[in-house]
């Protein structure tokens, strides 16, 4: 691996305005190394073994490279800090977000805060921020605490189950709370009850082989087809009803839970949100605020449960609250480090763009591999370890430490995962005490953008305390 010392910065490269001096900047281009193996099979490797391939890239190719799969036309990878940086840092205009071309636009819609760019991904984001930072994260501290609390008083003991579907039950609680203005979980047969009970059905089916096949058809669309289109339906059929329920409140200007804030707002023209943009908002925070989470406390305790000196170290210091904060905080900054459940992200460069020694032309999808900037050697020391310590007396880095993304796309949740894996994370070291059913590690499982463990962090309760 090159050192990052020897890259340097590397700011974008504007072609100049004359048509003389854009055919001097179009000779400069240098494009990257290109992976070599046909694209179906690139495509089908990326989905399947994401990790493999590109880790396998940056071996044989080096820091910046292209390939032909994560989105149409294929993109351009880098994971070096700098190159990082200068995406981060330009004006949205120039970058717009990959998303509105990634796997998730057939599931949540074109008109969500996730697959929006421009003035209406910057007005989304204004308006739904306040509800995931400060007081609204203080709001939902208790509810995680009693979900949490709440959950492990069920959980089997001496018998094998798999952790991620019961993160999922008390995260998903949480997010349904702040959007609808729930207290608790909602009363069986009310349309939130319904939608809840339809996502957690979704969640549970989208890891078969049928999923995956549907995913890979569904690549590059706008709309869904297949089975995914299907799914979507039976979501649809749970929202719209919880929609049209809530613009006929008599308290609508009273409420501030998200789904009453929408309604009350306007569009650029003055006009209100129609059901479609509520939907595709509802079902990107509903979908993004609480599985995201709850498969990363999943990898958290796959970790844990493989590597026995931070696991005793974590109970020791939450039982005796020893550095129980600083502890806890550590094992979760190495956890989003080692296995982050969003690997890549990127962004569409609209002017020709400088990665190193590279430039890539206008246009170019450029997605930065957040597992590979995670496991430098240059940033990292053992970086293919789980070694909380190594946070002691570090902090995340801007542009080395990114599992929330950054920039004007940076994670609007971030905040209230990280309550989250707190509350979680300290009340299962403290009540629990928990082995992996096989001491091999579980392989990662990429579905859609995220990336989970392969079998849902299984583990065995062997004692609970009250």
């Amino acid at each position: 691996m090159v050192p990052a010392a020897d890259l340097g910065n590397s700011p974008p490269f504007t072609a100049p305005a004359s048509p003389a001096g854009e055919a001097a900047a179009a000779e400069t281009l240098n494009a990257p190394p290109s992976i070599a193996t046909p694209q179906l099979l690139q495509i089908l490797r990326f989905n399947q073994r994401q990790i493999e391939f590109l880790f396998r890239a940056r071996r044989q190719l080096g820091e910046v490279f292209q390939m032909k799969a994560g989105v149409r036309g294929g993109a351009v990878v880098t994971s070096h800090p700098d190159h990082i940086r200068s995406l981060f840092t330009a004006k949205p205009d120039l970058v717009p977000s990959l998303t509105a071309d990634s796997p998730l636009r057939p599931i949540v819609g074109g008109d969500s805060v996730l697959t929006a760019n421009g003035r209406r991904h910057l007005r989304q984001r204004k308006l739904l921020l306040p509800q995931f930072h400060g007081d609204a994260v203080a709001r939902y501290t208790e509810m995680i605490t009693h979900a949490t609390e709440h959950g492990i008083d069920s959980w089997p003991i001496g018998e094998p189950f798999a952790l991620a579907p019961r993160m999922q039950a008390i995260t998903l609680d949480v997010i349904m709370s702040g959007i609808f203005g729930i207290e608790g979980r909602p009363e069986p047969g009310t349309p939130e009850h319904r939608l809840r009970f339809t996502i957690k059905r979704l969640m549970a089916a989208s890891t078969s082989r049928l999923a995956e096949f549907s995913e890979l058809i569904n690549f590059g669309r706008e709309e869904p087809v297949g089975l995914t289109r299907r799914a979507m339906q039976i979501v649809d059929a749970a929202t719209y009803p919880i929609i049209a329920a809530r613009r006929e409140a008599v308290d609508l200007d009273e409420r501030s839970d998200i789904l009453s804030l929408l309604l009350e707002a306007r569009t650029e023209d003055g006009d209100r949100l129609s059901d479609k943009e509520l939907r595709d908002e509802l079902l990107t925070l509903v979908l993004a605020g609480h599985e995201t989470t709850a498969n990363q406390l999943a990898w958290t305790w796959e970790r844990l449960l493989r590597t026995p000196n931070a696991y005793e170290h974590l109970r020791e210091a939450v039982r005796t609250n020893t550095q129980a904060a600083e502890t806890v905080e550590n094992v979760i900054l190495e956890s989003m480090r080692s296995r982050p459940v969003i690997p890549i992200i990127g962004r569409r460069v609209n002017v020709p763009w400088r990665l190193g020694e590279y430039v890539v032309p206008a246009g170019s999808a450029v997605s930065i591999s957040i597992l590979l900037v995670h496991h430098r050697e240059d940033l990292y020391q053992e970086p293919f370890a789980f070694r909380p310590e190594r946070w002691r007396d570090r902090k995340p880095g801007t542009y080395d430490w990114i599992p929330f993304g950054g920039g004007t796309r940076r994670c609007l949740g971030a905040q209230l995962a990280m309550a989250e894996q707190r509350v979680v994370l300290t009340a299962m070291a403290r009540r629990l005490d928990l082995k992996a059913e096989r001491p091999e590690p579980e392989h990662a499982q990429h579905r859609n953008v995220t990336m989970i463990p392969a079998h849902g962090a299984r583990a065995i309760l062997r004692q609970r305390t009250s």
